[in-house]
């Protein structure tokens, strides 16, 4: 049996595990967080590493992505520097791949037309590829990245707009210390509504779960979610806050969606490549053999 291990810089609160096959391979996948204790995952990653089949990344990107350009964050490489001999992923290959094909499929199945809708993207340099599709099905675009990863109130109208600030920054930022990007460990279980009108501004908002818990409105009705990773428990959340649908990216495991970097993990060891060597094409092509769907569950 393959093995893919999550090591998440997040709550363990959200630790999951499950038992599945893919393409006739069967496979044991788990999440474990840490607690925002990145001394911790550097541990458990040397326990692990070479007695898994692929690590997962969790709670932190190894990269900022902007178009072709990859900036390279200081305390991600840290953590990633501990795994020498299993391959470690962030599911930076599936944001680029899966989650364009979820946008196109939904616009193209005519359950969600995106043309002229108000998106809100909280992070775009988290999830590009996403940033990319929405923008060319037409949405009117509005990336968060300076309000909730900067706490700059200013938000970026335009996905080229974007790409000018994020060209600007990115060699900066990837310098910050990780825990003044994102939320981790119990800063994750906090709400905070300074910015909660660009929510209430928008019709569909899209991006890592966390992240748009963390400035949720108490009341957002009839708005559409587009993300990945939630529990039950986050779904409850989202159905008493009055959000009409959610959509996840990657599947449902015993109710609930595992990050992007463990299915990374999963698409890696079944291609038999390093992560070097992998590329978009055969990812793509995995994802046709799967035949993935987006998850959506309908809330009201």
């Amino acid at each position: 049996m393959k093995r893919v291990v999550s090591i998440s810089l997040g709550s363990s609160k959200r630790d999951h595990q499950v038992e599945t096959e893919f393409l006739g391979e069967k496979f044991r996948i788990e999440r474990i967080g840490t607690d925002g204790d990145m001394e911790r995952m550097i541990t458990m990653i040397r326990e692990l590493d070479g007695r898994v089949d692929a690590f997962g990344l969790g709670g932190m990107d190894l990269y900022i992505r902007v178009g072709s350009r990859r900036y390279l964050l200081r305390d991600a490489a840290r953590v990633a520097r501990a795994a020498r001999i299993t391959p470690m992923v962030d599911g930076g290959g599936l944001k680029d791949t899966l989650e364009r094909r979820v946008i196109a499929y939904l616009d193209r199945e005519g359950i969600i037309n995106f043309r002229g809708k108000k998106v809100l993207m909280v992070s775009a340099v988290d999830r590009f590829g996403m940033a990319e599709a929405l923008d060319a099905a037409g949405a009117d675009l509005i990336c968060g990245d300076l309000i909730f990863g900067l706490g700059i109130p200013i938000p970026i109208r335009s996905l080229t707009n974007f790409q000018r600030v994020a060209y600007l920054l990115a060699p900066i930022v990837r310098l910050l210390p990780f825990k003044i990007l994102y939320p981790t460990g119990k800063e994750q279980e906090k709400i905070d509504n300074r910015y909660q009108h660009y929510y209430e501004d928008a019709e569909i908002v899209a991006g890592d779960f966390l992240f748009i818990r963390r400035h949720l409105p108490p009341e957002l009705p009839g708005r559409i979610i587009i993300t990945n990773t939630v529990t039950a428990a986050d779904i409850e959340e989202l159905r008493r806050r009055g959000i009409k649908t959610l959509i996840t990216t990657t599947p449902e495991f015993n109710g609930r969606s595992f990050g992007t970097n463990v299915m990374e993990g999963v698409l890696l060891t079944l291609s038999g490549k390093t992560p070097d060597t992998v590329t978009p094409d055969d990812y793509n092509r995995l994802l046709d053999q799967l035949n993935f769907k987006p998850r959506i569950v309908n809330l009201t």
